[in-house]
């Protein structure tokens, strides 16, 4: 498994920037990627955030972490064998870049080779049948012998029999957690051997997160966002697995279901998956069948910074034109061209204003850029 090739990399000074950026509160993949086009860099983007959060309501100045701390998060980095990785970077792992709001920002332990491996996702339940372990591991393994990397969650059960079952041949374990918070505690060896043998740990939260329960949604996304396809092997009817397999979906990646027993709970979510029309898989000639248009398709280049709205034409917003767009906006998803026509105001407006009420932690964001109040 070779490095790959170098390409655009940013300068030690611009990295701190990008990591207190990310860090600070209500300062999310979109509001970065939005800051970044409007004011074309995160220095800039970290001076404006306090008249940003101000102008759109905010009770109180959010705390911006300091040059200090983020000096320190990236020693800590550093004493653990780790690193941060940009998006636009050559190393950033490839097919995350075809999602929705990719992370910006990830820490790394391992070898970013594997990213450039075509992957498939395994997923499945936590208390996993003995049968269904068996399962995840040959097909994890099978699937390394054919060149692909394996990705999963490195949780107990059917994540964890994934990422042994391809120790060997490149697997990529996603924490929801900060990287010196492998969760469950118990998977700390496995994370050190995964990155030791020529595969990766990432996670896109602070050193010293401890994993809440709304992080392991964010790190499905990720999971699915890696993966040119989803397996999920074995899964209750409400379980992260099934959150996992329709990311995958709503990101055009194939969903996979091993069927299992009608008499085995842990089988439901699969065998739903299987009636609502994910791949049938009872070996590994069923995954590789399925990926082989995908396989052969040339890895996305390094993603570019959409074209911000024209401001030099047009005015800054105003007062009234904020409070028309709070107004015209409430719990219900709202298309932004929608609230563009309704409010009348200038695309380069609309977009300030919205970016002023998400960094103010006044506005959700949902699929298909849609936008709402928060209640």
């Amino acid at each position: 498994m070779s490095e790959p090739a170098a390409g655009p990399r940013l300068s030690d000074r611009q990295r701190l920037a990008w990591l207190r950026l990310i860090r600070t509160p209500n300062v999310g993949p979109a509001t970065f990627r939005d800051l970044i086009n409007r004011f074309g860099s995160a220095e800039t983007a970290l001076e404006m955030l306090p008249e940003l959060m101000a102008n759109g309501g905010a009770q109180r100045s959010l705390r911006i972490p300091s040059q200090n701390e983020a000096e320190a998060e990236m020693e800590t980095a550093r004493r653990m064998g780790a690193r941060f990785v940009c998006i636009g970077e050559t190393d950033y792992p490839a097919m995350l870049r075809r999602m929705d709001n990719p992370p910006p920002l990830l820490a790394v332990k391992g070898v970013g080779a594997v990213f450039f491996l075509p992957a498939v996702a395994i997923v499945g339940a936590r208390n996993a049948s003995l049968a269904g372990i068996k399962m995840a591991r040959m097909l994890a393994a099978d699937l390394g012998r054919e060149g692909h990397a394996i990705v999963s969650g490195l949780a107990r059960g059917i994540d964890t029999a994934a990422h042994q079952g391809s120790l060997s041949t490149g697997t990529i374990g996603v924490l929801a957690g900060g990287l010196d918070r492998p969760y469950p505690p118990e998977n700390t060896d496995l994370c050190d051997a995964i990155a030791a043998n020529g595969g990766a740990v990432v996670s896109e939260m602070p050193f010293g997160w401890e994993p809440r329960a709304q992080d392991f949604p964010r790190r499905n996304r990720i999971v699915a966002g890696m993966a040119l396809g989803l397996v999920v092997v074995e899964a209750a009817k409400r379980s992260g697995s099934l959150i996992s397999a329709r990311l995958a979906g709503e990101m055009g990646r194939l969903v996979f279901a091993v069927p299992g027993s009608p008499l085995d709970p842990r089988a439901a979510g699969a065998n739903g998956l299987l009636k609502d029309g994910a791949i049938l898989v009872t070996e590994t000639a069923d995954i590789i069948e399925a990926l082989a248009p995908l396989t052969g398709r040339p890895v996305p280049p390094a993603i570019q910074l959409e074209e911000p709205p024209d401001f030099s034409a047009t005015p800054p917003p105003g007062d009234d034109d904020r409070a028309r767009v709070v107004e015209a906006l409430g719990p219900t998803p709202t298309g932004i061209d929608e609230l563009i026509r309704h409010t009348g105001l200038h695309p380069a407006q609309m977009f300030m204003i919205l970016l002023e009420l998400d960094l103010a932690g006044r506005l959700e964001r949902h699929a298909g850029g849609a936008v709402s109040l928060v209640g």
